[in-house]
């Protein structure tokens, strides 16, 4: 069977859906070809590569990308990870399933490090959970129970 195709959007491609990509690819045993875009590409926020990074992960080499460059691609789907981005989100006519995750913007949270840090590992948590349902429930039985081992619990 091949990878099932998912593209993650957000407004700015630069840390929720750079993390659920991330997450996708490194815990789906090739069942998912993961992506992410922004209605508005910036640049990877430095929080969202460290608490990546906590977990094993590094998106430290993934870049932001417009949402155009997918245009008229196929994806089995598309998941927008924020309010704006659903909103700004064209359709995309090829995709099989879309979903929306209302995770909270980490870049907002003022305040000093610690708390712009617990912000992003709060998001990424949030987006753990998600990916794990998302692995474990979308037709790919020949995953089984290992892949729920790959996925790390919630970070202290």
């Amino acid at each position: 069977m091949s990878p099932e195709k998912v593209l993650f959007v957000c407004t700015h491609n630069s840390a929720r859906s750079q993390m659920a990509e991330g997450m996708l690819r490194a815990w789906s045993g090739g069942a998912f070809e993961a992506f992410s875009a922004g209605t508005h590409a910036t640049e990877i926020r430095p929080e969202a590569v460290a608490v990546m990074a906590e977990i094993g992960i590094d998106i430290g080499p993934q870049r932001s990308k417009k949402l155009d460059v997918y245009q008229g691609e196929p994806f089995e789907w598309v998941i927008t990870v924020c309010d704006q981005a659903r909103r700004e989100c064209p359709v995309f006519t090829g995709a099989e399933h879309t979903a929306h995750w209302g995770i909270d913007d980490p870049s907002d949270v003022e305040g000093d490090e610690s708390a712009r840090m617990a912000a992003f590992r709060k998001a990424r948590d949030e987006l753990r959970n998600r990916i794990r349902f998302l692995i474990l429930t979308a037709g790919r039985e020949e995953l089984g129970h290992p892949v729920a081992e790959r996925i790390p619990e919630q970070h202290a």
